[in-house]
Parts: C-alpha cells; structure tokens; sequence
C-alpha cells in the first residue's frame, strides 16, 4: 500500500517517462544518480502528461536496494531511493525499511539544496 503525508504537492509537466514512486527533478524529468530532486511523483507520466508531484512530506519511494529505516536516501540511476554514503544529493530519510529493490519505502523528503 502507498501511503503518503502532504503538505505540498506540485503539478509538474513530465519532461519524459516518470514511473510512479520515483525522485523527480526540478526539470519534470525522472531522476538520475545522485541527483538532486524536487519529490516524488504519486503516479506514472510520460512526456507531457501532468504529473503530481509529493515536494513535502513523507511519500512512498521505491527502493532500488535494501534500505534501514533511518538510514538517509539518495536517487540511484532509476530515480529509486537508495542508502546515501558519501555522495550525491541527500534526498530523505527512510521511515520504513526494505528489504530489496522494488519494495515501497516511506521516505521524510528533506531540502536538498545547496
């Protein structure tokens, strides 16, 4: 089950293919590796579709690894949430945890930027 808290949610115009629960970015494109993002869009889009995107708030993100609940979280190259290690932009902390890629984490988003 998806679950989310928001206190902001923006409508963005998708770039390109986002799929559901992934980071997305600034441009209304799916994140990358260690990119920065601005949340996490609630459901699927391909380019020029609206999308709703979670930018405050806690958001289920999917996984892209096993994550602890705590840990800090990073985009990985499918705008997936993975642990942070020493680079990249700090995208959220996991209020839930994971066990593998492709489980549902929920995530607190924190300001990532510089």
């Amino acid at each position: 089950m998806s679950q989310y808290r928001s206190v902001l949610t923006l409508t963005m115009t998708a770039a390109g293919t986002i799929a559901a629960h992934r980071f997305v970015t600034a441009a209304g494109a799916q994140a990358g590796a260690d990119a920065n993002a601005i949340g996490v869009a609630l459901n699927a889009a391909t380019a020029g579709d609206k999308v709703p995107v979670l930018a405050i708030g806690t958001v289920s993100v999917e996984a892209g690894a096993a994550i602890t609940a705590g840990a800090t979280v990073k985009s990985d190259a499918q705008g997936r949430a993975v642990p942070w290690a020493t680079s990249g932009a700090r995208l959220g902390i996991a209020l839930t945890a994971a066990s593998a890629a492709g489980e549902l984490v929920e995530v607190l988003l924190v300001s990532n930027a510089a």
